[in-house]
């Protein structure tokens, strides 16, 4: 039995937790023993006094984030054992330990039962993010148990979380290697390489989780003009010239993605005409570029963070659609994500539908779409799956 301090919840709040669900709100707490301090682990017990489960707390809706359902120490054997599951898994599927695809999330949060961390592996490096303030505190260990389990197959650990905690934790964390400390920043995903800016990158430095949808994409690309919105660093519009696209358009609106986008065109593709990169709004340009392409990826940041904010985000992949939709040509095919946790498939597919119904076009989908296998979704957490897209066949 761990000799961790104790939260005591109230009266039938266990229900969720005999579920296996990883999360307890603070609605949901009793009181707790003095001098629990923010990020650190601890024991949960029934009103019945009965052991439920051990996490780290945190202030905040979501007050502790369960890292067992046994009564065990978090040690050195405890993130062995779940880093080393972790492996095993996307071994065991062939993501990892491929040299056509050495990019691919080694930890995906409560999907590999480590709520609050997240592991992206490029080439010989990792990159550790915390989301939460027990995984900040806890990242010197795993950082070792990182080096047992991951050797042979990384040589680099880069801790990266300066922006993914509660700034009012007040935790001065920085971005800084934890082990090695390498300059090499290319990366292999399905045979294309990129550049991978882990530093000053968004989320750990490329979005690895659109890597079967851009597989898919490649398959539609052949002759066809293609408009890749919100590009960031390219990986649609780098798939597509592969697939024999017939002219590539990339937009964004930050200039440093453009300078990624070509870099990683010139990378693959190198003194190829058929591409060019925009800086530029999004609405602005589909409103300035009418049936000029025959297909369209809309894959745009999240636009709720929070709950709160669902209602004005279905206003605004309502809102994009309609506009994807009105100026592909008939024929056409359009990606749409959204990646926001809190849009659930099926808000998302109506909003989907609504703007399709506003412009008046045939629209047939093609495909569902979801986050690839190395982002598993925890069967007791359904919030894990975050990303959502259809592909749509518009007359």
């Amino acid at each position: 039995m761990s000799t961790y301090k104790t939260i005591y919840l109230k009266r039938g709040k266990e229900e969720s937790l005999k579920r296996f669900h990883p999360w307890i709100f603070s609605g949901a707490i009793q009181r707790m023993d003095e001098g629990i301090t923010e990020g650190e682990v601890v024991r949960v017990l029934t009103s019945k006094n009965e052991f439920i489960a051990v996490g780290h707390y945190q202030i905040g809706s979501i007050t502790i984030r369960v890292l067992s359902f046994r009564d065990i120490h978090i040690d050195e054997q405890f993130w062995l054992s779940r880093l080393q599951a972790a492996l095993n898994m996307r071994l065991s599927i062939g993501i990892a330990g491929s040299p056509e695809n050495n990019t691919y999330r080694l930890v995906h949060g409560e999907g590999d039962n480590l709520p609050g961390l997240v592991i992206d592996c490029y080439e010989k490096t990792a990159v550790v993010q915390a989301h939460s303030v027990g995984m900040h505190l806890c990242r010197a260990d795993v950082c070792t148990a990182l080096q047992q389990v991951m050797k042979g197959y990384i040589e680099n650990i880069y801790y990266k979380s300066e922006t993914t905690l509660p700034f009012k934790a007040d935790l001065g964390q920085q971005n800084e290697f934890l082990f090695g400390g390498s300059e090499e920043r290319l990366a292999v995903e399905n045979g294309l390489k990129f550049y991978i800016d882990w530093v000053k990158g968004q989320k750990t430095g490329f979005f690895v989780d659109q890597r079967e949808n851009r597989k898919l994409l490649e398959q539609y690309a052949k002759d066809r003009s293609v408009l890749n919105m919100f590009c960031y660093t390219g990986g649609f519009s780098v798939y597509a010239m592969r697939g024999g696209a017939r002219l590539v358009h990339s937009v964004d609106s930050s200039e440093k993605a453009i300078e990624l986008t070509n870099k990683n065109i010139e990378l693959n593709f190198p003194s190829d005409s058929r591409h060019t990169a925009y800086c530029d709004d999004a609405f602005k340009y589909l409103d300035e570029h009418n049936a000029q392409y025959d297909l369209i990826v809309l894959d745009p940041p999240a636009f709720a963070k929070h709950r709160s904010a669902l209602r004005n985000a279905l206003k605004g992949y309502i809102r994009l659609n309609v506009k994807g939709l009105e100026r592909i040509k008939p024929g056409g095919i359009l990606f749409t994500f959204s990646c926001s946790q809190v849009v659930t498939k099926e808000n998302f597919r109506n909003a989907v539908f609504t703007a399709a119904a506003q412009t008046g076009r045939k629209v047939r989908i093609l495909h569902q779409l979801h986050q690839p296998a190395d982002h598993p979704i925890n069967i007791y957490h359904p919030e894990g799956e975050y990303l959502k897209g259809l592909v749509l066949y518009v007359e």
